[in-house]
């Protein structure tokens, strides 16, 4: 308990850490309510579709780029430069809310924006870390920072739906405060600025990160298995229509959905901090990923709010096997020099499972229906999971975090 404290009586580390909380959960807040709008104003599965696509071209195209910029630069002001930006976007959704000139277009480009400042915000964020708090802390404060996340998507889900009730510009105004904030305690960190040797911008620099997962197999096979189960089983993207049109539950009950996988995150996540995952690494993430797969099936065919918010805990619980997995690799085993380039790979792979996911989810679910494209989802996570168990045996083989 008193190591865990310790990383929070890091005053840096502490800004840090109350800044990335006001960040992710401000997102989580406008996630939901331009989700909700979406629907509101199109009642289309494939726009709500589009949503996610919007988010995921910015970071798909930047990634190599994203890398390069928080591996020169300071890691810092980007992060700041990307939350005033997100503020001004949540300004501006309040603005086209309250003058009446908010559409399906204007949404889609708020989101695309949102997406390309996410993409700088997370490399840079994850990179940052290791330079605010003492080598022998570095696992409790990734413990911190991993509950906040899953904290903050409880906590903005929930907070957008009621806020969404009373109505939507109290989500953006919120949202937009909160950035600020947020964008403030990050220009106020204090911490050494590391002076590296400018390395020529060649192709070779470039592609570095992508040579480095590739070289490394466990690796490559944790985050490319995460990114093809969760992205068809990407199930959440579909429920405001779950909220609407099945369990009819409304934007209130939208936000408690969208609340319940980082519930039953934050509780393995809990859990993790206490009984650390130390052996048989393979075979628990496998494992974890048929939990998924059975749970996104639970949830397509329940047509009961108790039952279906079960699932998305189990959706939530068995995820962030995988994300404490391929988190604690990445910071172990890549090099300073390196951070910004490889975390970048890692996000696009994060990037891809989530809002690409959601793009998926919702053609299959405009072609398909929503029950159908959610079973169909899970049933490929399970056949996703055994092909990967033949295609990188080293990963099923995986014993601990320092060996395979």
């Amino acid at each position: 308990m008193l190591e865990t404290e310790a990383a929070l009586r890091q005053p840096s580390f502490t800004k840090f850490w109350v800044s990335r909380t006001l960040s992710s959960t401000s997102f989580q807040m406008l996630s939901v309510a331009i989700g909700w709008q979406m629907y509101a104003l199109t009642h289309d599965a494939y726009s709500l579709g589009l949503v996610g696509l919007a988010q995921f071209l910015p970071m798909m195209l930047l990634t190599l780029v994203v890398g390069q910029v928080a591996d020169r630069y300071d890691r810092r002001k980007i992060v700041f430069l990307c939350q005033i930006i997100e503020s001004g976007i949540a300004a501006l959704l309040l603005v086209g809310n309250l003058a009446g000139w908010l559409g399906r277009n204007e949404i889609l480009v708020a989101a695309a924006i949102l997406g390309a400042c996410r993409a700088f915000e997370g490399p840079s964020s994850s990179s940052l870390l290791p330079m605010l708090v003492p080598k022998e802390l570095m696992q409790k404060a990734i413990a911190w920072t991993t509950s906040t996340g899953q904290t903050s998507q409880i906590i903005g889900p929930t907070l957008g739906g009621v806020l969404i009730a009373v109505g939507p510009v109290f989500v953006y105004v919120t949202a937009a405060v909160a950035l600020l904030v947020a964008g403030i305690l990050t220009f106020l960190i204090r911490m050494e600025i590391i002076v590296r040797k400018p390395e020529p911008v060649t192709a070779s620099s470039i592609f570095s990160g992508l040579v480095f997962v590739r070289r490394n197999p466990v690796i490559l096979g944790t985050i490319s298995l995460d990114l093809f189960a969760v992205l068809l089983g990407g199930a959440t993207a579909l429920l405001p229509i779950f909220a609407e049109d099945i369990l009819h539950t409304g934007p209130l009950g939208l936000g408690i959905m969208r609340t319940a996988p980082a519930v039953g995150a934050l509780l393995m996540s809990i859990t993790l901090v206490y009984y650390p995952l130390r052996k048989a690494l393979g075979p628990i993430l496998f494992g974890a990923l048929g939990v998924f797969g059975l749970a996104t099936i639970l949830f397509a065919v329940s047509t009961n709010i108790m039952i279906s918010l079960v699932a998305l805990l189990l959706i939530g619980g068995s995820d962030v096997i995988s994300v404490v997995i391929r988190s604690s690799l990445v910071q172990l085993q890549t090099p300073d020099e390196m951070r910004g380039r490889v975390n970048a790979v890692n996000s696009l792979f994060i990037g891809t499972s989530n809002q690409l996911g959601e793009f998926e989810s919702g053609t299959l679910a405009g072609l398909v229906g929503p029950v159908q494209a959610a079973f169909i989802g899970g049933i490929g996570t399970i056949v996703v999971a055994g092909l990967w168990m033949v295609l990188f045996p080293s990963l099923r083989r995986l014993r601990s975090l320092s060996n395979e």
